[in-house]
């Protein structure tokens, strides 16, 4: 008996002969690429790259050469215009590393592309630097906010740091310094791999460096003061690491409500009525590909979240300011939702359930009479579970200690049917 396996086809598969080669080039020009490398460069009929990129290449070029268009939209189209002839495109290191290979590759089968890497920028950083790279945290603020490095500031923590121009270790630098972590080393590698090659040694505090290269990455090994805001891996960070006028979900209560919305990666959360976006913050933290859409009504509030948003090194946060549910109108379907604020008024719990989607996860949190009403109906129409969580905390009673119990919370958490339909 025969037996024949099926698969479903590979969409970025193609029959289509490599028409397209990504080279990744250094700061060393050609004289750091292979053989087939150069081949490639010196046979294309056209040749894209940034200026500095399609000057190192230069005598190699026979080709029309293309510099990156703005929007860099435009290019990628320039790029697939060309399909079927030689074309090269030059990237900087590894192509694939933070590079231009990963925009291709979303448009270009692989089959149809040949890669030639280079060492990037972070592989040069940690050899000159004697550091284990599986062992250090690498980050890309280049074009992206540099608060994206707190989550990782930890006593000892190595990182490595790619910024993007010439202001860049500056401003990391006072982040550091400005957050309670001035006394961490901090290095500087300018224009790696080339004759402009430059390293210096500083401490963050004490930054001085002036005209500093475009190219460079910062190497930083953390030291943190006493107090300085160390960002836990597990969920329930400190409430006092928050601004919030009071309206924030207490750390205990956090982290459970957060282990229920139990965040996978690349998911959308929901928080509606988000005070000081605490929950949607630590969902975020939880991995770089998660996002959130806070939806807060009171403007002051919803400038905290952002605020929050930024100091916690999650810029990427985004703030709906209006009150459910119409404020939930066309937005993103979210993959989890979670109730803190305003879910007893009329149509949000509701409107909530109908955006959710199907096996997605919903959690709603009650310390009023009202919402609670309204979670023992949800939970008696549809099912899913209620917990109550009653924490006391020890405090003064005289001169000896007594417990004070908090204000109790109702939890519902639900998930949605796979094939839901309201009854």
């Amino acid at each position: 008996m025969r037996i024949r396996l099926l698969s479903t086809p590979d969409p970025t598969l193609s029959t289509a002969a490599p028409w397209l080669s990504i080279v990744g080039i250094g700061e060393d020009g050609l004289a750091g690429l292979g053989d087939e490398a150069k081949a490639a460069i010196s046979t294309a009929t056209v040749v894209f790259g940034g200026a500095r990129h399609l000057e190192l290449a230069g005598s190699a070029i026979s080709g029309e050469r293309q510099s990156w268009l703005s929007p860099f939209e435009r290019s990628v189209e320039a790029v697939l215009a060309a399909r079927g002839r030689p074309v090269v495109v030059l990237a900087s290191g590894d192509p694939f590393f933070y590079g231009v290979g990963v925009t291709l590759s979303r448009r270009i089968p692989r089959a149809e592309m040949r890669v030639f890497p280079a060492p990037s920028a972070f592989s040069l950083a940690a050899s000159r630097m004697g550091w284990a790279l599986q062992d250090t945290v690498c980050v890309s603020l280049h074009g992206r906010p540099v608060d994206l490095i707190r989550p990782h500031l930890h006593p000892g923590a190595r990182i490595l740091a790619l910024t993007s121009d010439s202001d860049g270790p500056a401003a990391l630098a006072a982040l550091l310094a400005g957050s309670g972590f001035g006394r961490s080393t901090f290095t500087v590698l300018e224009a790696l791999g080339g004759t402009r090659e430059r390293v210096s040694h500083h401490m963050a505090g004490q930054f001085e460096l002036a005209g500093a290269d475009m190219l460079n990455v910062c190497a930083v090994e953390i030291v943190a003061a006493r107090g300085a805001p160390v960002l836990a891996y597990t969920p329930g960070l400190d409430d006092a690491l928050f601004e919030h006028d009071g309206q924030i979900t207490k750390h205990e209560v956090r982290a459970l409500t957060l282990s229920a919305l139990a965040p996978r990666r690349g998911e959308l959360l929901w928080d509606i009525g988000a005070g000081s976006g605490s929950i949607g913050i630590e969902w975020m933290l939880a991995d770089p590909s998660l996002r959130t859409i806070a939806i807060e009504g009171h403007p002051e509030r919803a400038a905290r979240i952002r605020r929050n948003a930024g100091k916690f090194g999650v810029p990427g946060l985004a703030v709906v300011e209006g009150m459910a549910p119409d404020a939930l109108a066309g937005l993103a379907t979210p993959d989890a939702v979670f109730i803190g604020g305003g879910g007893s008024e009329v149509g949000v719990m509701d409107a909530a359930i109908a955006g959710l989607k199907p096996g997605g996860r919903l959690v709603a949190n009650a310390v009023t009479t009202e919402m609670e009403a309204v979670l023992l109906a949800q939970h008696a129409r549809r099912g899913g579970s209620l917990i109550r969580i009653d924490i006391a905390r020890a405090s003064p009673v005289g001169q000896m200690t007594g417990w004070r119990p908090a204000m109790p919370v109702t939890q519902w958490r639900w998930v949605k049917p796979a094939e839901h339909s309201e009854d």
